[in-house]
Parts: C-alpha cells; sequence; structure tokens
C-alpha cells in the first residue's frame, strides 16, 4: 500500500459542455445549457417547515433557447423568475419549471436567472423510497440520491450536472444550520441566524444538502484535513464512542485514496433514528440509531467518509455506472476492517462472495437497472470485483491506481468505460476477460485468485 501523498492543490473544473438525459431518470436533467453556479439565499421556520428562497442559476447556452426548463418538485410555488435581469414567463407543473426568456438565448449566450419561490418542502415518492427535504422531531435534512434535489430548490438535476454552490440559510437562533461547503459568515439578528457556505468544488445535486437541529458543534482534529462533530448534547459520550476512529479513518483512507479532496469533513447525528447514513459533498449525516456507545456502526462511518472520493469529488455521469460509488465505498469498509485488526478485505470477499453465489442475478454490475441500482448486491460484487482487480494487478499498481483515479477525475464525472481505461494502464496485458465477467455479464465468476486471469 502506498505512502500517504503530499497535499495537493487542485484547481476546480467544470464537466464538459452538455450531456443527455439519463435512461434510469428521464424526467430529471435538462438540455440546452450548463450551469456554472447555484447561489441558493434561503429562509426557513422550523416549526411551520416554511421555506421561501431566491435561486440564482448562472449558465451558458449551448444552443439557441427559446425556452429553458429546470427541475422542481410542486411543492414549491414559483412567485417570479427573470433571466438576464428581465422578467421571465414561465409555467410550473410535472415537476418542471419551463421559463421563456424576453429575448431567445443564443448558442454561447450567458444567462443568469433569478426564481423566487416558497412553500412546505416535503419529499419525494420514487421507487427508492422518499428522498429530498425531510422533517425531524425538531429541525430538517436533505436526502436527495438520486432525484430529491427538486423538492427544495430549483435546478438541473443531473448526476454529471456539476457547479459550485453558495447556499445562505436563515433560521431561527437556537439551531445550528449546516450546509455544503465553509462556512464563510454567519450573522444574528433578533431572532434569527443567517449562515453563509461557499463549496467552491463543483457539486452534484444529489449531494447539495442542509441539516437543521439544536445541535453542538465541535472540532476532531486538524490534520490531514479539519474534521468535525455536529451532533445533540445529550449524545456528547455515545459520540466519542461510535466514532472514536473518524479521525484515524481519514489518515488511513488518503494515505490509500490519495489527497481528502475537500477543505473540511464533517460527522452529522442527527436526534431522530434513520434507516441508513446520508451522503453529501463534505459531509455525511447519522441517525441516533448509529450513535449508540458503541462500534457497531463503523462500517457505515467509513462507507461514508468514502463517499468523498468516490461519488462526491469523482461523480459517476450516468447512475448506470453506480457501482463506481458504492462498490469503492464498500470496498472501504473492508479495507478499514482489516487496517483496523477487523477482518482482511480477502475474509469479506469471500463471505459476501459465499452470499452473492447463494443468490444469483440476472443483471450486470455496469448497467443494473435502475429499480435495482440501490440493492446490497451492486455494493458487494462491486466490492468484490474491485478486490479480484486488486489480485490482479497487485497491490502496488492497484492502489496507485486508486490514487490516479481520484486524481484526474478530480471534482469531474466519469464512466464505467473511464475506469477500465485507466486500469489499462497499470498492467502490461489484455484486460478485456477480466471486465468481461466481473462487469458485463450477469453470472458470477470463480472466486479470484492473485495473478489469475478471468475466463
Amino acid at each position: 500500500m502506498p505512502s500517504k501523498g503530499k497535499d495537493v492543490k487542485h484547481t476546480p473544473t467544470l464537466s464538459g459542455t452538455s450531456h443527455e438525459l439519463d435512461p434510469y431518470l428521464p424526467r430529471n436533467g435538462n438540455l440546452g445549457y450548463r450551469i456554472s453556479r447555484y447561489e441558493l439565499d434561503l429562509t426557513y421556520r422550523v416549526s411551520s417547515n416554511r421555506l421561501r428562497g431566491t435561486a440564482t442559476i448562472t449558465a451558458t447556452s449551448y444552443q439557441q433557447l427559446s425556452r429553458l426548463t429546470l427541475d422542481l418538485a410542486g411543492g414549491m410555488r414559483v412567485e417570479r423568475v427573470s433571466v438576464n435581469h428581465k422578467q421571465a414567463r414561465h409555467s410550473h407543473r410535472s415537476g418542471k419549471l419551463s421559463i421563456t426568456p424576453a429575448q431567445p438565448i443564443p448558442p454561447g449566450g450567458a444567462i443568469t436567472v433569478v426564481i423566487r419561490y416558497g412553500g412546505n418542502p416535503r419529499p419525494l415518492r420514487s421507487p427508492w423510497g422518499t428522498v429530498g427535504w425531510e422533517e425531524l422531531e425538531d429541525g430538517s435534512l436533505c436526502a436527495n440520491q438520486p432525484n430529491g434535489a427538486p423538492s427544495w430548490f430549483p435546478c438541473d438535476d443531473h448526476p454529471e450536472a456539476k457547479a459550485p454552490f453558495q447556499i445562505s440559510i436563515t433560521t431561527d437562533s437556537p439551531y445550528f444550520a449546516l450546509a455544503n461547503g465553509v462556512l464563510i459568515s454567519k450573522k444574528r439578528s433578533a431572532a434569527q441566524t443567517t449562515w453563509v457556505y461557499e463549496q467552491v468544488e463543483p457539486m452534484a445535486t444529489y449531494l447539495a444538502s442542509i441539516q437543521i437541529g439544536q445541535y453542538e458543534h465541535r472540532r476532531l482534529a486538524t490534520a490531514p484535513v479539519p474534521v468535525y462533530a455536529l451532533a445533540p448534547r445529550r449524545l456528547h459520550r455515545q459520540f466519542g464512542e461510535s466514532f472514536a476512529n473518524q479521525v484515524p479513518m481519514m489518515e488511513c483512507f488518503t494515505e490509500l485514496f490519495g489527497p481528502y479532496p475537500f477543505p473540511q469533513y464533517t460527522a452529522v447525528v442527527v436526534d431522530d433514528d434513520l434507516e441508513i447514513p446520508l451522503e453529501a459533498q463534505t459531509f455525511s449525516t447519522f441517525g441516533a440509531n448509529h450513535c449508540d456507545g458503541t462500534l457497531t456502526s463503523e462500517r457505515l462511518i467509513a462507507h461514508e467518509l468514502a463517499h468523498q472520493w468516490f461519488g462526491n469529488s469523482v461523480t459517476v455521469a450516468r447512475w448506470r455506472d453506480i457501482w463506481l460509488n458504492e462498490g469503492f465505498a464498500c470496498y472501504a469498509e473492508w479495507l478499514w476492517s482489516q487496517r483496523s485488526g477487523g477482518r482482511s478485505a480477502e475474509e469479506w470477499a469471500r463471505h459476501y462472495y459465499a452470499k452473492l453465489a447463494a443468490a444469483p442475478v440476472k443483471v450486470p454490475l455496469a448497467d443494473p437497472g435502475p429499480k435495482e441500482m440501490f440493492d446490497d448486491w451492486v455494493y458487494k460484487r462491486g466490492a468484490i470485483t474491485l478486490h479480484a482487480l486488486r489480485l490482479r494487478l497487485g497491490d502496488g499498481s492497484f492502489f496507485a491506481l486508486l490514487h490516479r483515479w481520484t486524481d484526474k477525475y478530480r471534482y469531474r464525472a466519469a464512466t464505467t468505460e473511464d475506469f477500465i481505461a485507466l486500469a489499462s494502464t497499470y498492467i502490461g496485458e489484455s484486460l478485456n476477460d477480466f471486465w468481461r465477467v466481473w462487469l458485463f455479464v450477469p453470472e458470477l465468476p470463480p472466486f479470484p485468485e492473485p495473478g489469475v486471469r478471468a475466463r
């Protein structure tokens, strides 16, 4: 395994000029332009679950536009829209905000859209359960993956459409408000406090999030990057025990995966129980049930931290490539287990291989279909595929590949084909048979052995 890399400064880059709609979520995403920045100025009343907002969206057209659309759920009522400082006609139905500028936008034209809106945000129903803005007993959270972002702000809701964000949230002063990025200002006025966060590194909309609650904020470490805790005061002791390895985990992952890609990281624990932890750029959210004073949820803590590299910094360009997020995060669980004195990655791979062999699936890992893309088998087969690749390449080349992957595609969106192409540069023979049996054929190949070719 490689030694710790030096901290490397990177300039955030935006994705390509255009993208196609995703067949897994064909109703989300929009064509004709690319967004280069979101500025969200939000006010939220906890007691009434009332959100009012102004979204300022900067974009560039890549074709002639007499009309453009954004994703926005019906729970939000649009009050006014302007394009390039001129009022624009709009309609809002079926989760789409359709905007007609006063003058058509030419190809390459600069676009500034300002949208005033408000309402009572609520989760959206999806094939994967409810997603989006969710009320807590005393506060709120956002669980956007994969298509919940439009529940609380207008956006181009496509994983490849990454952009920097500034999020300003004004809420009742007893509450702590957290959003993505770094806090750049905090101002208290009467009974309310305004928190302003800047997320410089481009972010997919499904990773945008706000957490509001009566939390205690603590710093856990300053190196290798600042690490923070945000949790109810009553869970202070339990957090110290359940998250005791959060900082060593960060040190381990920066060694294995490369420099941490963002300025800081926060582990959030809400005062409610959650079925699963939630992923967001620069922080992860856990339920009170994940903070019980034991290490029972440590694999989940590792999984969510790993997503900062695999899923947040390097984001899938298409939902069919979800194994690139979840397979890596699952494999990170196994790597941490071995590093912390538990089962080795080899033992975990054999354990879950037996489970997969006992319950075969009929779709390939590289295209599991929208209904199954978050099924557990995708996570586990993805992780075993990475273990098989590690055995084929050897530790030195495998971990060098991970460092190169997180560096080359930092702040960008990537595909399975991108990973295949990069991996080919770390071995002197063809990996076509390997990828065919592990990614593109549903049947489970034999358990991998070091240096043995797939058949």
